[in-house]
């Protein structure tokens, strides 16, 4: 399989990009209404903790104190653990342990992010089982989402449900856009580019993308580094290398048994919302819910509705 290789210039501006964006987080519904309630917040005062395994300190955060089978949350490209955003992550805690983490290179945790989705998957599941767990459920969003397709695909055993948001099979048609669409932003505002991204022009879409936005900023203490430059550099090539044209994606799909729960913007841009049809109709046991005048943050612009679906779902 080929991988599409960025000049410098292109680079430093992708790097610039996602610095300045932390790409996503969420908030409530279309119309701009109340967050979800919760009882806790669990993201504010969660200590950030470390793990040793295989050579790399991993940081993470546990959420919540619930019993049962945690909930491992994937970031998307460009983010770390302070990405995303309270009005989910406390939603998703109050029902569940929740469990937010750096991958290999990333924010906190040490060594050197791998430039392909294998290989971040291979280090999300040494991470899962050096702090004990023999079964968990995934929620991916985006780039995250495509690491926890390779963790189904390599360690289904560990797998319990899962959760997929902003993201579609390996050769998801548009993705490969992604340099063009980063560049437009070159002149934006952080909050912009974040809005742009993750959100649709409308003025409901853009009013939840902004408290978004706002909220994810809120934590202070012990608040997470941001990517260096390799992290950054290496997941943009791992993305673009899942983009490529990859004719067994979907047959392969088909092997995954366990259930899993799709949450898209129809008006997603940097993965249209054809993908992730295409995804949930190749996997036997899969839903898909599709969110109007949405895009790439859908789950955070509806977080109301995405928080009771999920929590529904992770109870079955």
């Amino acid at each position: 399989m080929k991988t599409n290789h960025t000049g410098p210039a292109l680079k430093t501006l992708c790097f610039s990009f996602l610095l300045a964006c932390g790409l996503f987080s969420c908030d409530h519904d279309a119309s701009g209404n109340e967050p979800v309630p919760v009882a806790a917040d669990y993201h504010q005062t969660a200590p950030t903790q470390f793990v040793e395994a295989g050579g790399t300190r991993y940081a993470y955060r546990v959420l919540g104190d619930k019993p049962g089978i945690p909930l491992v949350m994937l970031s998307s490209l460009g983010s770390a653990m302070d990405d995303w955003d309270p009005a989910i992550t406390n939603g998703l805690a109050a029902q569940q342990q929740v469990i937010l983490f750096d991958n290999k290179g990333v924010g906190s945790s040490t060594g050197e992010t791998p430039a392909t989705i294998t290989g971040m998957a291979a280090d999300a599941v040494t991470f899962i089982k050096a702090l004990g767990y023999s079964k968990v459920n995934l929620m991916g969003f985006s780039m995250g989402g495509f690491i926890t397709q390779q963790v189904l695909l390599t360690e289904p055993g560990l797998v319990n449900r899962v959760i997929l948001t902003g993201t579609g099979p390996k050769g998801s048609a548009g993705l490969s856009d992604l340099p063009k669409i980063i560049a437009l932003t070159a002149n934006l505002t952080p909050e912009e580019t974040f809005l742009t991204f993750g959100f649709t022009k409308s003025e409901a879409s853009l009013k939840a993308g902004r408290a978004s936005y706002e909220r994810i900023q809120k934590r202070q203490t012990n608040r997470d580094a941001a990517l260096s430059q390799q992290a950054g550099g290496a997941q943009l090539t791992a993305v673009l290398a899942w983009a490529q044209p990859y004719p067994n994606a979907l047959q392969e799909l088909k092997a995954v048994q366990q259930p899993v729960l799709f949450a898209q913007g129809k008006n997603d841009v940097p993965v249209p919302v054809g993908n992730a049809v295409n995804a949930s109709e190749s996997i036997p046991n899969a839903r898909l819910v599709i969110y109007p005048d949405a895009g790439h943050a859908a789950f955070c612009q509806y977080a109301t509705e995405f928080v009771q679906e999920a929590n529904a779902f992770l109870s079955e």
